[in-house]
């Protein structure tokens, strides 16, 4: 009897019962009516207990969970539902997601045909990386009397885990095929020279850069040739994110960190498809989450295991440390993207030393943040004091994050300064970008 439920249909059928014989004191008449009623309530609710209960495995259902949920991501988790009965039922589900979804009114209603099955599917979007546990897979039925319900109980447990975005891999990798991102149009990037690794020599045709020929083959062939160059390969790409207390701020749910760390695996799948070497490390008092560089198979995977569960732990980061930990770590000429967030001109030249003592031996990008709220302020038009005063001070600090920008470009140091929703494809335009112009 425990997985048995009234329905609201009984309850009222009863209140009419009820309100039937309180009028019966007044018109006796009504008195035969209300227990005619009532017994055929009674005989309509156990034909209907009979009905869904003569059954041990009348509905099966199941919850198909991916492997991995993405995080910041709409994952989509499926529910397959057959009913077995030889008549039409109603069932309403109720999946215990987890709390950190914080949905307390989830429930999803359908009528499934007899014998027949349903598959249907629900998104959720995770915005903390870790553990998520599921609970139990209720799924309440009803026949066309519809007078009491029975519940199904399946999959009392499940966990998977949230790893960094990996979803849109796919798109990014398509994208980047053709050494373009769309983002407001198209970006064309020029090369600068021939800084590529020598490929083969082929037959000139028309459109063939002309700087290319080679002159001793095309004496021995007696007719034009040229050399064909690739992009170089096996270049090192190292990515090192601040997992300070400066990247917890949040924008739409997830936190400056969560961002860069879906940049830096939408960023490693492209560098692995491009045969070069990705690398990673986390810093804050002292780096850690050490990933070497490298293009072997299964170097992806790792760069997720290695960012799964990073969590910001509110320290002052240590640019010295990381300083000491980049000369001696990273041997070979490579490029470094620093995900940070810099607010004031002040807090760039405390650390510009370390910075530049990065970038004599490296190519040095510095990836931080627009924020979101002052780009919102600049963009209204103000309508009284407080609101003009409001968009000054806002103005205030986007002036001071060109001047960060400046700054660092005096001293050969790259910067994305990006909203953090663009994130992905601004890095990886950089990325394309120092690619094809050869300048790493």
């Amino acid at each position: 009897m425990k997985n048995l439920y009234l329905n609201n249909r009984l309850f009222f059928a009863l209140f009419g019962v009820g309100f039937t014989y309180v009028l019966a004191f007044f018109f006796p008449v009504l008195m035969w009516i209300a227990h005619g009623v009532l017994v055929l309530i009674l005989i309509v609710f156990i034909v209907d207990y009979m009905l869904l209960f003569n059954q041990k495995k009348a509905v099966q259902a199941q919850r198909i969970l991916p492997e991995k949920l993405s995080n910041g991501d709409q994952n989509s988790i499926k529910i397959d539902l057959k009913n077995n009965y030889p008549f039409t039922i109603k069932t309403k589900v109720i999946d215990e997601i987890p709390f950190q979804f914080q949905k307390r009114d989830f429930n999803i209603e359908r009528t499934i045909k007899p014998n027949k099955n349903m598959l249907f599917e629900y998104l959720l979007e995770p915005k903390e990386r870790g553990e998520y546990s599921f609970g139990n897979l209720n799924v309440f039925v009803e026949s066309p009397l519809g007078l009491v319900s029975r519940r199904f109980t399946y999959q009392k447990e499940a966990v998977l885990p949230s790893y960094p975005s990996f979803i849109h891999l796919r798109k990014y990798e398509l994208m980047a095929l053709q050494n373009e991102f769309l983002l407001g149009g198209i970006k064309k990037i020029r090369k600068l020279g021939h800084t590529m690794e020598f490929e083969q020599i082929k037959e000139y045709v028309p459109g063939d850069d002309v700087r290319t020929i080679n002159w001793k083959a095309t004496s021995k062939r007696n007719q034009l040739m040229v050399n064909q160059f690739q992009d170089e390969k096996s270049q090192r790409i190292f990515m090192l994110i601040d997992n300070g207390r400066t990247m917890q701020m949040p924008f739409n749910g997830l936190s400056l960190l969560d961002y860069s760390i879906n940049a830096t695996m939408a960023l490693s799948h492209i560098i692995l498809k491009k045969n070069d070497r990705a690398g990673m490390m986390t810093f804050s008092k002292k780096t850690e989450h050490k990933v070497a560089a490298d293009n072997k198979s299964g170097q992806l995977k790792k760069i997720s295991e290695a960012l799964y569960n990073i969590q910001t732990n509110f320290f002052e980061s240590d640019f010295s440390r990381l300083y000491q930990d980049v000369k001696y770590t990273v041997g070979q000429r490579s490029l470094i993207l620093l995900f940070t967030n810099f607010e004031t001109l002040d807090a760039v030249n405390r650390q510009m030393k370390y910075l530049r003592g990065i970038a004599k031996n490296h190519l040095l990008v510095i990836i931080f943040f627009k924020n979101a709220e002052l780009q919102s302020l600049i963009n209204t038009n103000p309508e009284n004091i407080q609101e003009v005063y409001d968009e000054i001070i806002a103005e205030k600090f986007e002036y001071e994050k060109k001047l960060i920008i400046q700054e660092l470009r005096k001293y050969g140091i790259y910067t994305v300064y990006t909203l953090p929703e663009n994130l992905n494809i601004e890095v990886i335009n950089k990325y394309l970008e120092i690619k094809a112009r050869g300048i790493l």
